[in-house]
């Protein structure tokens, strides 16, 4: 088992997740941004534009690689090229922190562009450890594992999502990675308190805080439903909820993410401003 200290090397300020359409802007000003997320999947070639800049921004910024394809949670074997190629990266770019979903994506020979939930039960459990211990080992470090929006519940689950997590934890030596906006978006949907959600999650093994913005619908039969999409600002409530977060854990490596119809990098810096603001009143 890792050491669990030794997950994650950001500081404790915020970061971007980083779009290609931004790099002249950092580059030039950077403003509140301290660090950046690239999603690994996106940089697993050999050579081209995309890895030139990668490497022109990792002399400048700490770098946070965020997996979106191992499928953790998936009842097969971990895909041996995927990870191959994902060592070659982790190699070469060195990054600060390394994460991935609580989540399953693959299914025999089927990827599924989502990441699609799980039963908490003992024996997912000690498949996603099996999972975990697999990609630390490869890796040579221990990674974060992020907690997933859900939009149904599992009857069979005999665990609670946060010490499920805790628990995978103490098991492998991994970090988590605490995406509030998840935790708002699965309270709305499952009809949960998202403030006792965090007063019962292991804090302190917390090595990355993420934001984003969500949609809302409504379900079959008219109930408010929210749809985790990276596609819009992180709205006020959870805002509040990074409030009440930071004010029990301290100040940590946030992010902003938003991945679908990206805005010009003065309203993403904005986002990343205010998040430096909630880590400026921890702070003081």
């Amino acid at each position: 088992m890792l050491d669990q200290t030794n997950f994650n090397h950001l500081p404790p300020s915020p970061g971007v997740g980083y779009k290609p359409q931004h790099f002249q802007d950092i580059i030039e000003n950077s403003g509140s941004v301290r660090w950046l997320e690239i999603h690994a999947e996106n940089y697993m070639g050999d050579g081209g534009r995309p890895l030139a800049q990668l490497r022109h921004l990792a002399e400048r910024f700490p770098i946070s690689v965020h997996g979106v394809g191992l499928s953790i949670g998936g009842e097969t074997p971990l895909d041996a090229d995927h990870l191959a190629r994902l060592k070659h990266l982790v190699s070469w770019l060195n990054p600060a922190s390394f994460s991935e979903h609580l989540a399953w994506s693959t299914h025999e020979s089927h990827f599924y562009n989502d990441l699609l939930p799980l039963p908490y039960t003992d024996a997912t459990l000690a498949r996603i450890c099996d999972h975990i211990n697999q990609v630390q080992d490869t890796l040579g470090r221990a990674m974060l594992l992020e907690n997933p929006s859900s939009y149904l519940a599992f009857e069979e689950s005999t665990w609670e999502e946060p010490a499920f997590l805790a628990e995978v934890s103490k098991r492998t030596g991994c970090g988590l990675l605490l995406d509030v906006n998840n935790v708002f978006v699965s309270a709305t949907n499952l009809g949960f308190s998202p403030q006792q959600y965090i007063d019962a999650f292991a804090l302190e093994k917390v090595g990355e805080i993420h934001l984003g913005g969500h949609d809302e619908d409504t379900d079959d039969h008219g109930a408010p439903l929210l749809i985790d999409s990276h596609g819009r600002e992180v709205v006020d409530p959870v805002w509040s909820l990074l409030d009440h977060t930071l004010e029990r854990s301290g100040p940590k490596p946030t992010l902003v993410e938003w991945d679908t119809d990206v805005p010009e990098w003065s309203i993403l810096e904005a986002e990343a401003a205010r998040a430096h603001d909630a880590l400026q009143r921890v702070i003081a």
